[in-house]
């Protein structure tokens, strides 16, 4: 888990690199189902066109920021919603973390780091905006996210007795198995940018992942629901 020291929105400097196994990584990853050469070649090809996007955007090209924000604002808001299970926060929270990227995408230098960083101000604004409600509980009204950040944290084509199980599913497993989880398939996000977001090897991270998607399989096949798919 990230810590709060972890919460600066200071765009990462390129001074740190992805933390990324060798053999044993590959081994966990084939373990675990993964392809790495596709994954590796697909988030390079993306990395590359946020790069030039980021590039433009930062010279004020609006088409560059329309499109990162079409990339980035369904992602953010999915992992978001499914982090907090209410739509107006979810809202909320992406709309402030997209006002800090627009504030800073000016100066900021684009070091292979963009994602991790977008989700981690994102994912650290929630936690203080959780524990600031704990504290003083009050309700969120803030105008909609919603026209670029529809959810898709709720998987389609499932009926409603499957999806309410797997989301109890979910609820049940530990704060830490579920962030990944989320991170992973709502957040869509590649194991190299969870490596750059826990700063944990990539080979941890592909370990811990199998786990918890092993325990989300296990929870749904005592409720009755096959979970083959997951793992």
């Amino acid at each position: 888990m990230p810590k709060a020291s972890d919460s600066s929105d200071r765009p990462p400097d390129g001074r740190q690199a992805s933390r990324v196994g060798g053999a044993d990584d590959r081994e966990r990853m084939s373990r675990g189902g993964e392809a790495p050469e596709l994954e590796t070649r697909a988030a390079e090809a993306e990395a590359r066109e946020v790069e030039r996007l980021l590039r433009l955007a930062s010279g004020g090209d609006s088409a560059a920021w329309r499109s990162i924000v079409s990339i980035y604002a369904p992602r953010v808001f999915g992992i978001l919603r499914a982090q907090c299970r209410d739509d107006e926060l979810a809202e909320e929270i992406a709309q402030s973390t997209f006002c800090t990227l627009a504030a800073k995408i000016a100066s900021y230098i684009e070091s292979g780091r963009f994602e991790s960083w977008l989700f981690r101000i994102a994912m650290n604004r929630l936690r203080d905006e959780m524990r600031r409600r704990a504290r003083h509980a009050r309700s969120a009204g803030e105008e909609t996210f919603a026209s670029v950040a529809a959810p898709r944290d709720r998987p389609s084509g499932l009926d409603e007795d499957v999806r309410h199980k797997l989301e109890t599913a979910m609820e049940r497993l530990s704060e830490s198995d579920r962030e990944i989880i989320e991170l992973r398939h709502t957040g869509a996000m590649s194991f190299r940018a969870l490596s750059d977001y826990y700063d944990e090897p990539i080979g941890t991270l592909l370990a811990r992942h199998h786990r918890a998607l092993k325990k989300l399989k296990a929870m749904l096949e005592e409720m009755g629901v096959d979970g083959g798919g997951a793992g």
